[in-house]
């Protein structure tokens, strides 16, 4: 299974962004997918998640900013980013999950590279 992340950058505070990742090697209709971040000297967080089935979850602080979305057809996940603030600054993961049909909140198996988004003041 194979993951690759992209559409990260260099945004202005208030800005936009949006992250693509593309799965292949796998039954993307079947994995749940997340979005994962760590910044500088910080762990890996959990940032979205969303289950084969559709159902979304977020990390508080990205809560109605950040939106998370999957087109089946194109085995892409997607992370929509408004409203940036500077503490989104991170390398920002996406990974996928099997188990349990896909039906998992926080999926974990297979992880792509990461794509580095900078938020400035």
């Amino acid at each position: 299974v194979q993951l690759q992340a992209s559409g990260g950058g260099l945004v202005q505070a208030g800005g936009s962004l949006s992250l693509s990742c593309v799965v292949s090697g796998s039954i993307f209709s079947n994995n749940a997918m997340g979005w994962y971040r760590q910044g500088s000297g910080k762990q890996r967080e959990f940032v979205a998640s969303i289950t084969s089935e559709g159902r979304t979850n977020y990390l508080g602080a990205v809560k109605g900013r950040f939106t998370i979305s999957r087109d089946n057809a194109k085995n892409t996940v997607y992370l929509q980013m408004v409203g940036l603030k500077p503490e989104d600054t991170a390398v920002y993961y996406c990974a996928s999950d099997s188990r349990a049909r896909g039906n998992i909140g926080l999926p974990t198996q297979y992880w792509g590279q990461g794509t580095q988004v900078t938020v400035s003041s």
